[in-house]
């Protein structure tokens, strides 16, 4: 009799002691924060991760062993660019094979949101982006953005001597000193051009204006560059010395290789493109994407895309950043993005048919 009431104590004892230590730890799961509480959801991710992204090797590769020692999940990436992703993307809507689209300006982005491609989340860190930089709806939100320039040779050209705004590249002094990578070619370009046609166009609802200053430019364009390499070293050597490009690659090609360039951010505001981020709709691995989507663009996250990759987060709460960053104001340019998503081809059409000078054209 004793040894079956002290075998009932026994048993009674361990089972409150198993009970409260699965409430305790309940209890210290909730209390150890934000970075156990991610930790513990990865235990809910699938195995794996597909990404789509223009963003090249470098960085893709590093996101993936950071976000696979992170969260115990195979990243599989694909590495081309945004309009083949854009097309990919398409081609796959019934039987879908990606699950995160990262990188690409928001005007791709807003074109897929309008196929039905992409799928609705809103990130935890919402309340760190302006309103230009996500969609209204949030099928995408912008990672980094990137401010147009007039890039210049430092060695040819002082800073009180190189042009100030847009309409300064105009003044025939610059004849045969301007070096255009190929616009068609380039979505950097595209969005130049489109923003110069766009000045006057979003109040006569007529590109003609806009047109003009295009073929007022082609007169003093030296050549249209084939690659991006080619406009950086005539640039460079002094065979022209004023082109425009994108303020981080300006930075990076004069910190990183040498390149005597400078730039100037247009006194009356220009056209910043922003990088974005969306999951796709039916992806197979979705829980997994909304951890990819969140660690990638993380405080920190921004922070090395800037020091290392020369980006410019769209955030707003990201401290430590570098000094061309921080140091740098720019104004930008009010553009309906939806117009040059609706105009841009036709426009580009126009100025490659009508305006160019084939002769200016090199490989």
């Amino acid at each position: 009799m004793k040894k079956a009431i002290w075998l009932f104590s026994f048993i009674f004892l361990f089972s409150f002691g198993l009970v409260g230590c699965m409430a305790g730890g309940d209890t210290d799961t909730s209390s150890e924060g934000e970075s156990s509480d991610s930790k513990s959801k990865s235990g809910d991710l699938e195995e794996k991760i597909v990404v789509y992204s223009p963003h090249g090797k470098d960085i893709l590769s590093e996101f993936e062993k950071q976000f696979e020692a992170e969260y115990d999940v195979d990243m599989e990436f694909l590495d081309m660019g945004s309009q083949e992703i854009l097309d990919r993307v398409r081609s796959e809507k019934n039987n879908t094979q990606v699950d995160v689209w990262w990188g690409a300006p928001q005007v791709m982005f807003d074109e897929a949101k309008s196929e039905d491609l992409l799928m609705e989340y809103k990130p935890t860190y919402a309340d760190a982006l302006d309103d230009m930089y996500h969609d209204e709806d949030w099928f995408w939100t912008g990672t980094s953005q990137t401010p147009e320039v007039i890039l210049y040779n430092n060695k040819e050209i002082s800073e009180e001597e190189a042009p100030k705004d847009w309409d300064d590249l105009l003044d025939p002094k610059w004849e045969d000193e301007i070096i255009i990578r190929y616009p068609l070619a380039s979505g950097t370009m595209r969005t130049i051009y489109s923003a110069m046609i766009y000045r006057t166009y979003k109040e006569t609802q007529d590109p003609q204006q806009g047109y003009e200053w295009l073929q007022k430019l082609d007169e003093n364009t030296k050549e249209y560059s084939a690659n991006p390499e080619i406009m950086y070293n005539q640039i460079a050597k002094g065979v022209g010395t004023v082109s425009v490009w994108n303020m981080p690659d300006t930075v990076m090609l004069a910190e990183e290789k040498g390149y005597p360039f400078s730039y100037v951010i247009p006194e009356s505001g220009t056209p910043i493109l922003t990088e974005g981020i969306a999951i796709v709709k039916d992806a197979p691995h979705p829980e997994a994407a909304k951890a990819f989507y969140e660690f990638v663009n993380t405080k920190e996250a921004a922070k090395l895309l800037a020091e290392k990759f020369y980006r410019i987060p769209t955030r707003d709460d990201v401290e430590g950043l570098p000094a061309w960053i921080e140091e740098t104001e720019i104004k930008p340019m009010e553009i309906d993005w939806k117009v040059f998503q609706e105009k841009s081809p036709e426009w580009m059409k126009h100025w490659d048919q009508q305006i160019k000078s084939s002769d200016k054209d090199k490989s």
